[in-house]
């Protein structure tokens, strides 16, 4: 069925249509959020998130960009809002409990596990998405979306709402910065 069907649908409150527009996007919004918050559980939390404002902001989409775009804007917004929330707590709990009963420092790594990546790759996954979660809020985004979601640069632009020469230079600082990261990591690793 046509998509904007299913959006004039959806604003007339059909809720077959928004059962079909979850099952049609519900993994472009969970592998988006996966990419970003790095935590099935998140991710997950995250997608729900997203597909409840689907549902009480349509009236508000206006069709001037695809469903998908739109789709990946909330995704993102949600994500971010999500790590901040989550970053938000564990500064709190790092004030409560800085130290362990060994007197060292508590680290709370990310926890990627991703569908789509198959056991013999996980070690260097977990090793990568550590390093993305640490670049810059935007460097992170643009590099998920086109790494892990196979977005162009030209979509990505529509995305972020920025141009595609900033694209470029997000992912250019992306990429040097993993370099450095990865870099840094392997040596300590010998």
């Amino acid at each position: 069925m046509n998509e904007w069907i299913l959006i004039e649908q959806l604003k007339q409150g059909d809720q077959g249509a928004f059962r079909k527009i979850v099952e049609a996007w519900q993994d472009l919004v969970y592998n988006t959020a996966i990419g970003i918050v790095q935590n099935a559980e998140d991710a997950e939390d995250v997608a729900q998130e997203v597909f409840v404002q689907v549902f009480e902001s349509i009236q508000h989409f206006k069709g001037e960009s695809k469903l998908s775009t739109w789709l990946y804007r909330i995704t993102i917004s949600k994500a971010m809002d999500h790590i901040r929330r989550k970053n938000r707590k564990k500064r709190f709990a790092f004030v409560k409990n800085l130290f362990n009963d060994r007197n060292e420092a508590v680290v709370h790594p990310p926890d990627f596990n991703h569908p789509g990546v198959i056991l013999d790759n996980r070690e260097k996954s977990v090793t990568l998405m550590r390093a993305v979660s640490q670049l810059p809020e935007n460097q992170r985004i643009a590099f998920t979306l086109h790494k892990i979601e196979g977005l162009s640069y030209l979509e990505i632009s529509d995305v972020m709402e920025t141009t595609v020469s900033s694209v470029e230079s997000l992912m250019h600082r992306a990429k040097s910065n993993l370099k450095k990261n990865l870099e840094n990591f392997y040596k300590q690793d010998l």
